[in-house]
C-alpha cells in the first residue's frame, strides 16, 4: 500500500491528479481523509515550492476610498496589499513566537524599558535605496506624529524616544514593556524610505513584490521584487481582485477566476468544501464579529443603555445561525482563550428582563439605529436582524439601517455611533487593548475612555511577574465587559479557501486568517 500511496502522491505533485481525487483514492485504500491530507501536505512541502506563474486572489473588504498609506489600512484587502510590498521590524511566527523581519535581531534592557533593534545587513527598498536605521526612526516618528491617523498610534504612544546608532534603532519607552517586539510587528508600521514622510502612499518597502497596477477598491497587480532578500513570494505575479459580495467571491473561486478567497460564508462553507478541486481552510483564533457603540454619543453615553443592549443580544443564537458552528460565543471583551494570559469571565447571557430593566433605568425610550453592511463581516445584516428580534423581546426599538458595501470603512466605521464591525484580533492582550481601547488610541472605535483601564494597561506593560500581569488583564476585561461600548457576541473561525491549482498551505498558523495574511506569499502554483 505504501508504494501505491507514494505513486499517488507523485501524480499529485506532477499535476496529474487533484488533491480531492488523491483523498478519494486513499480512502479506498483505508486511509482516512485527515491522514491523507497530512501525507500530501508533507509531500508538497518536501518537494519544495515551484517558482513562477500567477496567483489570483478574491478578497473582501476593499473600497474605492482606501489608501496605499499603511497608516490608514483598515481592512483585509489593505493588509494584503501591504504584505506584498512592505515589512515591519518584526513578524509573528507560525507558532506565535516573535521573529525579526527588517530587524535581524533585537534585545532589551533587564527591565524591558530600552530596546535595541538591529537593521538587517544589506537590506534595500524596492526602489534600490538602502534601508537605514534612520528610515526606521522616521517611520516611528510619522506614526506617532501630532496629526497622524495611524492605526498604530495606540501602540507607539508609549515610546519616549527612538534614535539611530549605526545599524541599531534604540527605543526608550515611557515605561517597561516586555511585549514591544510583538507590538511593532503591526502591519501599519511597514518600514518606508524616510518613514513615508515624503510619499506615504508610494508603496515602496522591503517586501517580495512591487505594485504595478492599482485600481483602488477594484484590482491590484504586483510583480516579483528582483532584489527581495527573503524566501517569500514564489509566484511571479500576484493579482488581487476586490470581490465584496459573498456569492460572487465563492463563484469566482469555483469558476477558476481566482485561486484563493477569504471569508467563506459559514452558511455555505460545507458546500464549498465539497466542490471539486477546492480546499476549505478553517482556523480558530482571536477574530471577532462585533457591534460597537460610541460611549461619548447619546444615547450610548449612558451605561445603562449599553448594558440593556448587551443583555438584549442572544449570543448563542448568533453562533448557531450566523457562524453555523464556525466559532464560539463571545462575552463583550475582545479577548478569548487564544491569548496567552486569558482569564475566563462569567458568561453574560441573553436576559430580556435585565435588558428592559437597564433601558428603563437609563430614561431613554426612543429608537436605536444600528448600521450594518455585508462588508463589515459575513452575515452582518442577518446578525443585525437577529439582534433586532432579541431586543424586541425586551421592548427595545432597534432600527437596522443597511449601508452600501463601498465606503463602509471610511464613512460608517469609527464615525457612526452604532454599527457592525469586525476585528482580526492581535497576538497579545497589550496590542489589542492599546490599538482599540486605550483612551488616546486613534482606532478606539467605541470611544471608550476609562482612566482605571488606561492605568492598568500601562502598569501591565511594566509588570514582569506573569501572574500579576494576568490578573491585570483580567481586571481590564471586567471593566470592558461591564462598562465598555463593545458588544462581542461571537468569535469567528477564519474560513478561507484555495483551489488545487495552488500548493503550500500550512494549517494552524498562529490563529489568524490566510496564514496570518501570508498565504499568497508562501504558496505557489502547483
Amino acid at each position: 500500500m505504501n508504494n501505491h500511496m507514494d505513486y499517488l502522491k507523485q501524480r499529485v505533485l506532477a499535476g496529474l491528479m487533484s488533491r480531492r481525487e488523491f483523498i478519494g483514492r486513499a480512502g479506498a485504500l483505508g486511509v482516512s481523509a485527515a491522514f491523507a491530507n497530512t501525507m500530501l501536505s508533507h509531500a508538497v512541502h518536501a518537494a519544495g515550492p515551484k517558482k513562477g506563474g500567477t496567483i489570483r486572489m478574491g478578497f473582501q473588504g476593499g473600497s474605492t476610498t482606501d489608501s496605499l498609506d499603511p497608516a490608514l489600512a483598515t481592512n483585509q484587502v489593505a493588509l494584503m496589499v501591504i504584505r506584498m510590498w512592505g515589512e515591519s521590524l518584526t513578524e509573528l511566527g507560525d507558532d506565535g513566537s516573535i521573529q525579526g523581519k527588517v530587524a535581524e535581531s533585537f534585545s532589551s534592557s533587564p527591565d524591558a524599558r530600552i530596546w535595541t533593534f538591529r537593521v538587517r545587513q544589506g537590506l534595500t527598498f524596492s526602489n534600490g535605496q538602502p534601508v537605514t536605521a534612520e528610515d526606521v526612526v522616521a517611520t516611528i516618528d510619522r506614526h506617532a506624529g501630532e496629526d497622524t491617523k495611524s492605526g498604530a498610534l495606540g501602540i507607539i504612544r508609549g515610546i519616549k524616544s527612538a534614535k539611530a546608532d549605526g545599524r541599531d534603532v534604540i527605543i526608550e519607552l515611557e515605561s517597561p514593556n516586555a511585549d514591544l517586539p510583538y507590538l511593532i510587528s503591526d502591519y501599519h508600521l511597514a518600514i518606508q524610505p524616510n518613514g513615508g514622510k515624503d510619499a506615504p502612499d508610494a508603496a515602496i518597502g522591503t517586501g517580495p513584490y512591487i505594485l504595478k497596477e492599482v485600481e483602488m477598491g477594484v484590482r491590484f497587480v504586483a510583480e516579483k521584487n528582483p532584489n527581495y532578500w527573503g524566501d517569500l513570494g514564489h509566484a511571479q505575479t500576484l493579482e488581487l481582485l476586490v470581490i465584496n459580495d459573498n456569492t460572487a467571491r465563492v463563484a469566482a473561486l469555483q469558476s477558476g477566476q481566482v485561486d484563493m478567497i477569504d471569508r467563506v460564508p459559514p452558511r455555505t462553507a460545507g458546500l464549498v468544501a465539497r466542490a471539486p478541486n477546492i480546499n476549505v481552510h478553517k482556523t480558530s483564533g482571536p477574530g471577532h464579529y462585533v457591534f460597537i457603540m460610541h460611549c461619548d454619543t447619546a444615547p450610548f453615553d449612558n451605561n445603562d443603555v449599553r448594558l440593556a443592549l448587551k443583555y438584549g443580544i442572544n449570543r448563542q443564537e448568533m453562533v448557531d445561525k450566523i457562524l453555523f458552528g464556525y466559532g464560539s460565543v463571545g462575552n463583550d471583551t475582545p479577548i478569548n482563550a487564544s491569548y496567552p494570559m486569558y482569564t475566563e469571565l462569567p458568561q453574560r447571557e441573553y436576559d430580556p428582563e435585565k435588558a428592559a430593566f437597564h433601558m428603563k433605568k437609563s430614561g431613554y425610550d426612543g429608537p436605536i439605529v444600528l448600521r450594518t453592511s455585508d462588508n463589515s463581516f459575513p452575515g452582518a445584516p442577518d446578525a443585525a436582524a437577529l439582534f433586532q428580534q432579541s431586543c424586541a423581546g425586551a421592548g427595545i426599538n432597534l432600527e437596522v439601517k443597511r449601508e452600501p458595501n463601498d465606503g463602509y470603512w471610511s464613512e460608517v466605521w469609527n464615525k457612526q455611533p452604532f454599527c457592525t464591525s469586525y476585528w482580526g484580533g492581535r497576538p497579545v492582550q497589550d496590542q489589542m487593548f492599546s490599538t482599540a481601547y486605550l483612551s488616546s488610541a486613534d482606532w478606539n472605535d467605541t470611544r471608550f475612555k476609562n482612566e482605571q483601564f488606561d492605568q492598568l494597561l500601562i502598569a501591565a506593560r511594566a509588570e514582569l511577574d506573569q501572574g500579576k500581569r494576568k490578573q491585570m488583564y483580567a481586571d481590564m476585561g471586567t471593566i470592558l465587559h461591564n462598562e465598555g461600548g463593545l458588544i462581542c457576541p461571537m468569535f469567528n473561525d477564519f474560513i478561507d479557501a484555495s483551489s488545487d491549482r495552488l500548493a503550500g498551505w500550512v494549517d494552524g498558523v498562529n490563529g489568524f486568517a490566510l496564514m496570518n495574511s501570508y498565504a499568497p506569499l508562501r504558496m505557489w502554483v502547483a
